[in-house]
């Protein structure tokens, strides 16, 4: 295998749970609500999977239990947010402190454990097809649910009369109540949907990027992908360039270390980050471009009495 079939199979790696968390908190933030809690459910769907996977000794079990503790994390935010109308932000934030510290809890026995990694597909004749045989056909089976996420997402969003509902109650969700549409029910739906791709992202850090357990492995991914959406003015597809993009910084500043770039290694290992203030503040400058898209009631809790 090539460096360059080498760096773009790390890039793709990388760049899979960033995609499928943005994708999940896109469809969550269209519904009107903002979770900052993504980081929190990607870490439990973390700890999760690899626990799953160590204990029954199979890694389609753990990605199953990340899943589900995703989902299971997600649903209490949207109790408190959406049936108790609890303060967004401060609920996520609180979230993400609840998930640090409980997969930090449950993770403690695993610390140091081997891990079990999910098999990447291959397919005699296409797997070996030099540069993008491996790169199409030798992912993880990951990989593949995170391109029909991206376009399941796409066609529910803007194919369906259900998608259009959504996208509805995310501008207007008084108005959208007044014509009868369950708000509640609707935005737990999405809030569920947002929570289970969360899980999954973690699993897959766990399960395929680094098959192990180790305290706050997610190391930000989460917070990234709330930026993905910004970054994708809230259109899935251009979520796909940005999770790549991100990806490749990642990847790079990785590469840069391995060869001895005479930059501080705490500067290359900020990369991503400071790669995600600068786009963020690119994109602010362009304020019609972001009000343009930016779901109206984002943030705002629905109560039907007021």
């Amino acid at each position: 295998m090539g460096l360059a079939e080498s760096i773009l199979l790390t890039i793709a790696t990388a760049a899979t749970p960033l995609l499928i968390a943005a994708l999940g908190e896109l469809v969550v933030e269209r519904s009107g609500v903002l979770n900052l809690g993504v980081e929190g459910m990607m870490v439990i769907g973390a700890v999760c999977g690899f626990a799953g996977a160590a204990l029954s000794g199979s890694p389609w079990i753990g990605v199953l239990c990340g899943v589900l503790a995703g989902a299971l994390f997600s649903l209490l935010f949207g109790v408190l947010t959406i049936t108790v109308a609890t303060n967004q932000v401060a609920t996520g934030l609180s979230l993400t402190l609840l998930g640090l510290g409980l997969s930090g809890l449950i993770g403690e026995s695993f610390v140091g454990s081997p891990g079990l990694r999910l098999p990447n597909l291959y397919v005699p004749g296409l797997t070996d097809i030099p540069l993008v045989g491996r790169l199409l056909f030798g992912q993880d089976p990951i990989f593949y649910i995170s391109i029909l996420l991206l376009i399941g997402v796409s066609w529910f969003l803007f194919r369906t009369r259900t998608g259009l509902t959504l996208r509805a109650i995310g501008d207007s969700h008084a108005s959208a109540h007044a014509l009868g549409i369950e708000v509640v029910a609707y935005r737990y739906a999405a809030v569920l949907f947002g929570g289970a791709c969360a899980g999954l992202a973690g699993a897959h850090l766990s399960l395929v990027y680094t098959p192990q357990w180790v305290e706050n492995m997610t190391a930000g991914r989460g917070w990234i992908a709330l930026a993905l959406v910004v970054f994708a003015s809230w259109r899935p597809m251009r979520i796909l360039f940005g999770a790549y993009l991100f990806g490749a910084v990642s990847i790079g500043q990785l590469h840069a270390q391995a060869l001895g770039v005479g930059i501080p290694s705490q500067f290359l290992s900020a990369l991503p980050y400071l790669a995600t203030v600068v786009v963020l503040v690119i994109i602010s400058r362009n304020r019609r471009l972001t009000m343009m898209n930016t779901p109206a009631s984002l943030g705002q809790p629905f109560v039907p009495e007021r």
